[in-house]
């Protein structure tokens, strides 16, 4: 029940300041479509409270599409 946090080791060594990434799960069991729908709902929202649309990583046949985002302070994390 609620929100999950979830961190996952990378093989990359740390770049930038921003060393935790979050991916929001917003279309969880969606695909095509309707998933899109379902980001691109939560994006607008998002948007609306300041945070920043980065792209839009499309379907690759492994894995569905994505949205990246980044928060008011330049911290990206993705709509999933």
């Amino acid at each position: 029940v609620g929100p999950r946090l979830f961190f996952q080791r990378v093989p990359e060594g740390k770049v930038v300041k921003n060393r935790v990434h979050l991916d929001v799960r917003v279309g969880r069991g969606l695909v095509g479509d309707e998933r899109l729908a379902a980001l691109e709902a939560e994006c607008a929202r998002l948007v609306g409270l300041g945070a920043a649309r980065v792209r839009l990583l499309r379907a690759d046949g492994v894995n569905e599409s994505c949205l990246v985002m980044q928060d008011i302070e330049g911290n990206e994390f993705c709509l999933d």
